[in-house]
């Protein structure tokens, strides 16, 4: 199969990029769409040319470190899938397929199709965790009765692996998915209750100062998600926003 490839590239940070074109022949149906990177990037070197940055680690769609935009869509044009997850039978002989990098101010690029996502852990470091009573007086929190359904809404929100598709996908750059997911794991579940308040306005604060933009319900977000996350965590964050507020 042969494929024709355009591929932002862009030295560093303060560098101006351009999209670059790379023919490519003899690419295989089951190869994934890393692993033909990984061959221009071969190719490349043999050339003595500088090989393309692009950030990967498990390719098992469990980490969402492979964020790309390909032919204008986070990860690919499949659904419920990650980049690393997307193989070329996806694409037909002769295609144009164009890779850039996730598109946000709160997402700057470090170099080629590499982006900065730690807007995404200072979201996290500011309220989603819960603070464990090591006194020896705890409780083992598998005798603290739970619904099944907000169990099973927890785990679900907590499927969110903060690749940032839902922001490349908004209009907006927000990232009310993101946040919502993480405020919803905790949420849902009576250990997470004792600082709800302080969690949902320190992570909203921290998500505005970041310079994500505001939600305004297009939905594009879940549908990009690798993981279907649900727009209902926006809605129950918002209603964890205006409860803390009112106590605040």
């Amino acid at each position: 199969m042969k494929i024709y490839l355009k591929i932002w590239r862009q030295k560093d940070a303060t560098s101006k990029g351009k999209m670059v074109d790379y023919p490519m022949d003899g690419i295989e149906g089951d190869m994934s769409f890393l692993e033909m990177l990984d061959i221009l990037n071969e190719d490349l070197i043999t050339k003595g040319e500088e090989p393309i940055e692009f950030d990967h680690d498990c390719r098992e769609g469990i980490c969402g470190t492979c964020s790309l935009q390909i032919n204008g869509r986070p990860h690919g044009p499949d659904r419920m899938i990650t980049a690393c997850q997307l193989h070329m039978r996806s694409f037909k002989d002769g295609d144009t397929i164009t890779v850039e990098p996730f598109r946000a101010k709160a997402f700057p690029v470090i170099k080629d199709l590499i982006i900065d996502r730690t807007a995404f852990d200072r979201i996290q470091q500011a309220g989603g965790y819960i603070s464990v009573n090591t006194s020896g007086h705890t409780i083992d929190a598998n005798t603290i009765p739970i619904e099944k359904e907000n169990a099973d809404d927890s785990f679900y929100a907590a499927a969110c692996i903060g690749c940032g598709a839902c922001v490349a996908a908004c209009k907006n750059a927000s990232a009310m998915l993101f946040t919502s997911a993480k405020v919803s794991q905790f949420a849902l579940l009576p250990q997470g209750r004792v600082e709800a308040t302080d969690r949902v306005l320190n992570m909203v604060r921290q998500m505005d100062i970041e310079g994500f933009g505001n939600c305004t319900n297009t939905g594009a977000c879940e549908i990009e998600c690798p993981k279907g996350i649900s727009l209902e965590n926006i809605a129950r964050m918002n209603r964890e926003y205006l409860s803390a507020s009112l106590k605040g």
